[in-house]
């Protein structure tokens, strides 16, 4: 015999170090466990931003690709005028026929001595469609000056110089006063170009057309010396424009702009401005001026303010903006949000009405950036309980629920726009999970249909760990409601979604422990639905279970998969009440009442049990789980029999729990389950067994039971499928055969074991299996890792013994 062999033939059981230099994985992973014990036994904090941000730290978006949270906006950055086509598509010209000037006899009025451009049907077609301004009932002092400016009262003196009153009074446009600009720039820009494209084209009479400023001369005073009903309200519109928009407009360009005073009159002024407008039916995109008054918003956006620039958000966002001066501006909003300390200026202010407004009304799937940034700014104000109730009674909740469901339903994964939709249910699940923090949030979020909305959200971001760690955080909290436990529908709804999220996903398992209140949350319920679970009249054989057992069973199924990640299911098997609940439920259900129930509980104590701390309660109580595990050995279910067999395994571990399994007799139900030719239950059973082994007093009763045999006829008929299973067989014949150097099986089962080692331990042999590539692979290395070594040193032993002199 080698030195090598002699070293490693120590009588010793196989789960012992044959050399004591030397660690086995086991002890080494029992070490690492160890270490981080007192990490494990304390609740994970989650921590709280130091900034506000589109996407936290912990988020599970790749930083680049996203929008950003951080940027520089100015007053150029806005587009002037905000006027044209979204699409950004020249209109040709519509084809026209100037009629000639109708003779002067024909104008009683003497006005036809004016030279006018020829009507427009465009024009006139809009000025068809343009809705008038109501007239108030009472006195016109409201509507109409003191006294007449100058230059109306020039224009009506003079029929012939009408055209003049309309010129500038010098020649520097600068030094003009607003009042006068405001009818020439009334008229600018689109207007002018229309007029400039029609009066250079001679008329059909052959007579010479005006000049482009005669030609506007002329359309202002047709403005202000209409003829008919149409002419008459717009008449009243320029009046209405003059005496009421001007002088505010007039006290934005003069107030100074710097200084605290400065910037409360130019809020007041904002304030007045937004509240002239809405009652002369001015805001939208409707009215002709509207260029020229965006522009003077947004020159002052460079003043800086934050509450400056909120007013002029509000009246920006209700003229009704687009494209990149909707997107600028939602930025503007958003970077104010990000401080903390502007969450004042968002109170008792319309803001927020706006906000929502544009996630409404606006297409978010083609203002996509526009609408996050909206939403951003939402989800900042949720965080701060005293806003929360301002954005309930503004109605948040419909607005966010509508909006997730037209994201779900028109963007569906492929979509050009999903991964933008995604962006957004990312802010508009986080204010959700805000929001039903207060309990006024609850009816509406129940009666516009909620819960559905959210699940379809599921559906199709399924994949999206911040839109399920958000979903699922809103489940968590509207279950906590001591009205919502009564809800059934509700709450196992939730508890199967929760189930979902944490069956194969470490981070959500982490994640849901980590939110604050979860465990007293889930425990809650489990109380609760415990006591209301009344015991069945009759046997109800294998029908379905009941309200409160569906809950149970989906609330059981969550405990036992956050128990899988090592932190969780540490702290779960120290937390005394939440034994006790899965203990009472194995005591208190028969497999007659509901069998899943007390499968899922089984389940749950085998993970539990699995973690061997001293603060472990489930540990302190081994005995009575031991007993109770033997009640469900007698099963007929092969399903409750494999998990209380698996129980067995981590308990067995324990000598006391192996002093009770032979004392009554559950070692023979055990060596039994090696027929199966199940390989989960062999590989449970053979757990047991090898923890059996290794106490020298209860190797004679195994092998009275027949146990040698049979351990290889389960090596030979389940070997070559499951390697890890071989391995774990070997290691229990290792610890039955060394008793001493004398021979411990018999000739037959001597000579069967040799020939199966040395067949199994032959390189040649996995080529020879036929198995898919893949599994190949995984089969090669769970027979070097996990069979070769044992079986070789099995193999040694069992010859030595063979060849040792008798």
């Amino acid at each position: 015999m080698s030195s090598v062999d002699k070293k490693c033939d120590k009588r010793e059981p196989f789960y012992l170090s044959p050399c004591p230099k030397r660690k086995t994985s086991a002890e080494i992973i029992n070490e690492a466990r160890r270490s981080l014990r007192t990490v494990s036994t304390r609740r994970p904090f989650t921590p709280k931003d130091d900034q506000r941000h589109l996407f936290g730290q912990t988020s599970s978006r790749a930083s680049e690709g996203r929008p950003p949270s951080t940027f520089s906006l100015y007053a150029r950055n806005f587009e002037e005028p905000d006027s044209r086509p979204n699409s950004g598509k020249r209109l040709s010209p519509l084809e026209h026929k100037p009629k000639p000037p109708a003779p002067p006899d024909d104008d009683p009025d003497g006005l036809a001595a004016l030279p006018r451009p020829p009507a427009d049907p465009l024009q006139r077609r809009r000025a068809s469609a343009t809705r008038t301004r109501p007239l108030k009932s009472g006195p016109p002092t409201g509507l109409l000056p003191d006294r007449p400016s100058e230059d109306y009262t020039k224009r009506r003196a003079s029929d012939s110089s009408s055209a003049e009153a309309c010129r500038p009074a010098s020649s520097g446009k600068g030094n003009r006063p607003l009042k006068e600009r405001s009818l020439e720039e009334a008229c600018s820009h689109g207007d002018c170009e229309r007029l400039s494209s029609r009066t250079s084209r001679p008329s059909s009479a052959g007579t010479p057309v005006k000049s482009p400023a005669r030609a506007l001369g002329a359309t202002v005073v047709e403005l202000v010396f209409p003829c008919g009903g149409e002419a008459k309200d717009r008449s009243e519109d320029s009046v209405f424009w003059e005496t009421r928009v001007v002088p505010l407009l007039q006290q934005l360009e003069s107030v100074p702009q710097d200084g605290a005073e400065g910037v409360e009159q130019l809020c007041g002024a904002c304030e007045s401005l937004l509240c002239i407008l809405g009652e002369g039916n001015l805001l939208g995109r409707k009215s002709k001026r509207r260029a020229g008054l965006l522009r003077t918003l947004f020159q002052l956006i460079d003043v800086g303010s934050a509450r400056l620039t909120l007013e002029l958000a509000k009246l920006i966002l209700a003229l009704s903006v687009s494209g990149n001066n909707l997107l600028n501006i939602c930025k503007l909003v958003f970077k104010i949000s990000r401080s903390e300390n502007n969450d004042t200026l968002f109170q008792n202010n319309s803001i927020i009405e706006s906000l929502l407004s544009v996630l409404c009304s606006e297409d978010v799937l083609s203002t996509g950036e526009a609408a996050l940034y909206c939403m951003g700014t939402l989800k900042f104000l949720s965080g701060n309980r005293a806003l929360l109730g301002a954005l309930v009674t503004a109605g948040s909740i419909p607005a966010l629920l509508q909006l997730a469901g037209r994201l779900a339903r028109d963007a569906p994964p492929g979509h050009a726009h999903f991964i933008v939709s995604g962006h957004i249910l990312v802010q508009l699940t986080a204010t959700l999970r805000n929001l039903v923090d207060l309990p006024e949030a609850r009816p509406p979020f129940l009666s516009n249909g909620g819960f559905p909305e959210l699940c379809a959200v599921l559906q199709r971001h399924g994949s999206d760990k911040d839109v399920c760690t958000n979903a699922a955080r809103i489940f968590s909290k509207l279950s906590s409601y001591s009205e919502h436990h009564k809800k059934q529908d509700l709450v196992v709804r939730i508890v199967f979604t929760l189930g979902n999220l944490t069956a194969k996903n470490g981070e959500a398992r982490e994640r849901l422990w980590a939110e604050p209140g979860a465990l007293d949350t889930l425990l809650g319920l489990f109380l609760s639905y415990q006591e209301t679970d009344t015991p069945p009249s009759g046997p109800r054989g294998h029908g379905r279970p009941s309200e409160a057992e569906d809950v149970l069973i989906k609330l059981i199924r969550v405990l036992a998969n956050v128990s899988i990640h090592p932190a969780v299911g540490a702290a779960l098997a120290s937390n005394a009440q939440c034994v006790e609940l899965l203990l009472s439920v194995l005591e208190l259900k028969a497999m007659e009442d509901c069998e899943e129930l007390v499968i899922n509980a089984a389940a749950a104590v085998n993970n539990l049990s699995f973690y061997r701390e001293e603060s472990s309660a489930l540990r302190a109580r081994e005995l009575g789980v031991a007993h109770l595990m033997l009640k469900l050995l007698l099963s007929c279910s092969i399903d409750v029999v494999l998990e209380a067999t698996r129980v067995f395994g981590n308990l067995s571990q324990s000598k006391v729990v192996r002093d009770f399994i032979v004392k009554h007799k559950v070692h023979q139900f055990l060596v039994t389950l090696l027929d199966s030719k199940n390989p989960e239950v062999c590989f449970s059973a053979c757990g047991v067994l090898v923890n059996l082994t290794a106490d020298r007093d209860k190797r004679t009763a195994l092998r009275e039971e027949g146990l040698i045999q049979k351990l290889l006829d389960c090596l030979q008929d389940l070997g070559p499928e499951d390697w890890q299973l071989a391995g774990l067989l070997c290691q229990t014949l290792w610890n039955s055969s060394e008793d001493g150097t004398a021979l411990c099986f018999n000739e037959q089962e001597t000579t069967g074991l040799l020939r199966l080692l040395t067949c199994y331990l032959d390189e040649d042999l996995m080529p020879q299996l036929n198995m898919d590539e893949d599994v190949r692979e995984i089969q090669q290395a769970c027979w070097e890792s996990e069979f070769f070594p044992v079986a070789q040193r099995l193999r040694s032993r069992v010859q030595s013994q063979l060849n040792a002199p008798s």
